[in-house]
């Protein structure tokens, strides 16, 4: 059964040098407590996974606006100036992927997978120190999985046993996340007695989860 805690308390045993998986899609389904817990505790040199920086004052940007990460893995930064600047000035290393490739990198980490093979990126900067393996005549790049020390999603709705439902959208990257890190933190809208969400309805199942935050919307 998940354990449910506050923000500060969920994210204290954050250290530098940790890799944090973090959900959302430019600030949505993202578990803005949960950053924002983040950012007053001023952990530095952590390392993001994330589909994108977001934009000054919106979610993951809040973490790149207090100059708190070390490593950002990421598909997009044009969101947010600060990431483009970072990136050139040596201030943080910046590893773009496309969007499609880094949610195959996370769903391979959570399934145990040793990697995905794409055609994507080929031809490009994207192939630059990766290797090449050709399959049925046609070439692809080996990307490799990703995991990480913590999770930071946001869900719709969890049951006391820590069994989730998404909302639209914002479900994004979270469901993958959950597999993919070795201790997970959720941040809910809503938390519900077992037997109240349909077994059917639920996308990732309590076995992921270790704590639960009592959010907004």
């Amino acid at each position: 059964m998940a354990r449910f805690c506050t923000a500060e308390e969920a994210v204290k045993d954050i250290c530098e040098g940790m890799s944090i998986m973090i959900g959302g899609f430019l600030g949505v389904g993202t578990p803005d407590n949960l950053v924002q817990a983040l950012v007053n505790q001023g952990t530095k040199n952590i390392t993001i996974i994330t589909n994108d920086s977001a934009f000054p004052g919106v979610g993951v940007g809040k973490l790149q606006d207090s100059k708190q990460i070390n490593v950002l893995y990421t598909s997009y930064i044009g969101g947010h100036p600060d990431s483009g600047s970072c990136m050139e000035n040596g201030d943080m290393q910046v590893v773009l992927t496309p969007q499609g490739t880094l949610a195959e990198q996370i769903r391979a980490g959570g399934a145990g997978l040793g990697g995905v093979l794409t055609p994507t990126g080929i031809g490009t900067v994207v192939e630059t120190g990766k290797q090449k393996i050709v399959v049925a005549d046609k070439t692809y790049l080996l990307e490799e999985p990703l995991k990480a020390d913590i999770a930071l999603i946001k869900a719709y709705k969890a049951d006391v046993s820590g069994n989730l439902i998404y909302r639209f959208s914002a479900r994004n990257f979270n469901p993958l996340m959950a597999m993919a890190a070795k201790r997970v933190i959720v941040e809910v809208e809503e938390i519900v007695p077992v037997g109240s969400i349909e077994p059917d309805y639920v996308a990732t199942p309590g076995i992921f989860v270790d704590l639960l935050v009592k959010g907004g919307e």
